[in-house]
């Protein structure tokens, strides 16, 4: 699959923008920043979609705009019903993952369905 390297192609550069920005004082209007938003848009989107959504809120991020809480809208087609009955063993028997079945797991981001198949992308914390 080629997807996780179009990924890191778009995600290097946002990351290294972040380490960088991080010793400057906050800027963006919005949570999440600009910067993270275009990072879970290229994560979660074709590149594509992604560059057009990021572009447009970067757009957005001045003063004529009131800012606030602007979580990514993506696209995205979930896996059966049948495999979201226990996603944990249909994770383990299509990718093997290093942990035992039985280990704790982190979860990265919410997706919350909004209308059809258009999602909001909200990342946990903790």
């Amino acid at each position: 699959m080629q997807r996780p390297k179009f990924k890191r192609f778009f995600l290097a550069p946002i990351r290294g923008y972040q380490y960088i920005s991080r010793m400057l004082p906050g800027s963006c209007r919005y949570y999440p920043t600009c910067s993270e938003y275009a990072a879970q848009q290229f994560e979660f989107e074709r590149p594509d979609r992604a560059f057009a959504a990021s572009a447009l809120r970067i757009l957005r991020c001045n003063q004529l705009f009131p800012g606030g809480i602007d979580y990514p809208k993506v696209r995205w087609n979930p896996p059966a019903s049948v495999r979201m009955a226990n996603p944990i063993r249909i994770a383990h028997t299509l990718h093997p993952l290093p942990n035992p079945p039985h280990s704790d797991f982190a979860i990265k981001y919410w997706i919350v369905p909004i209308k059809g198949k258009t999602y909001l992308i909200v990342k946990a914390f903790g």
